[in-house]
């Protein structure tokens, strides 16, 4: 078995990609640049950035970060952050409980891992690296013990919210987390307004934690500065789909 600094070290390679957590001031302002390019450039979120062309907060320093390098071109083109539940404490708090009142999940927090800022760049959105995030997440969460993850799933508003509305109608019944686990919005975003009963796009990324077993924990907040609809998502490690278990918590 790896000590854990070994195994902070090692980065797993797949095909002409790398996937390891940052290890350098370097590694991770090179994520934070890859943040801000796709939510600031790509996609129009109003970032407090003190530094040009970085997406960097208040969390940032206290957080893991995962990396993705494509090494052919030797830039980061993936990334997820993670704040673990010691870090936390430290913090004070979850970023998710910016958007939503967790006091539900009170019990959960020794063994409660926060993840976010999940981004790739638009020329490697092939499923690869989202599998390499997910893998090494994974591998994160089991060795450290961990039992739960959280989240939010964004969901972009650029169609006034219609989009949003229709997606947590539709999902709800089949994935909504059992009430000890419910939380609410700060800033609740009125979707029964919003719902036209047409077919919802999904997002990848929260097909992905779906197809993985999370549940989605409340109605979505509304986020002015990223103008997104964010779904509270849970993922208790022992609740994960046998077919994601098998795939990213072998060995």
């Amino acid at each position: 078995m790896l000590h854990t600094q070994q195994w902070r070290e090692t980065r797993h390679h797949h095909q002409h990609y790398s996937v390891g957590l940052a290890l350098s001031a370097n590694e991770v302002e090179e994520a934070q640049r890859l943040r801000y390019h796709v939510f600031a450039e790509e996609l129009g979120a109003r970032l407090q950035n003190r530094k040009a062309g970085v997406d960097a907060d208040f969390y940032d320093p206290h957080c893991e970060h995962l990396i993705v390098r494509d090494e052919r071109s030797n830039k980061v083109v993936g990334t997820y952050r993670i704040l673990t539940p010691e870090a936390a404490k430290t913090v004070g708090t979850y970023y998710t409980e910016n958007e939503f009142d967790l006091t539900r999940m009170q019990h959960l927090r020794p063994g409660m891992v926060e993840v976010g800022r999940s981004c790739i760049h638009p020329d490697h959105r092939n499923g690869t690296v989202i599998a390499l995030l997910w893998g090494k997440l994974a591998e994160f969460m089991q060795r450290h013990g961990y039992r739960h993850l959280i989240g939010c799933a964004s969901v972009g508003m650029v169609d006034g919210g219609h989009n949003a509305a229709n997606l947590f109608v539709q999902l709800i019944d089949d994935h909504i987390a059992p009430l000890e686990y419910r939380v609410f919005p700060r800033d609740r975003l009125p979707y029964e307004r919003l719902v036209t009963g047409h077919a919802a796009e999904v997002p990848p990324l929260l097909k992905g934690y779906l197809r993985a077993g999370a549940w989605i924990c409340g109605e979505p907040a509304w986020d002015p500065d990223f103008n997104t609809a964010d779904l509270p998502l849970l993922l208790p490690m022992d609740h994960m789909s046998p077919r994601y278990a098998r795939h990213f918590m072998r060995g």
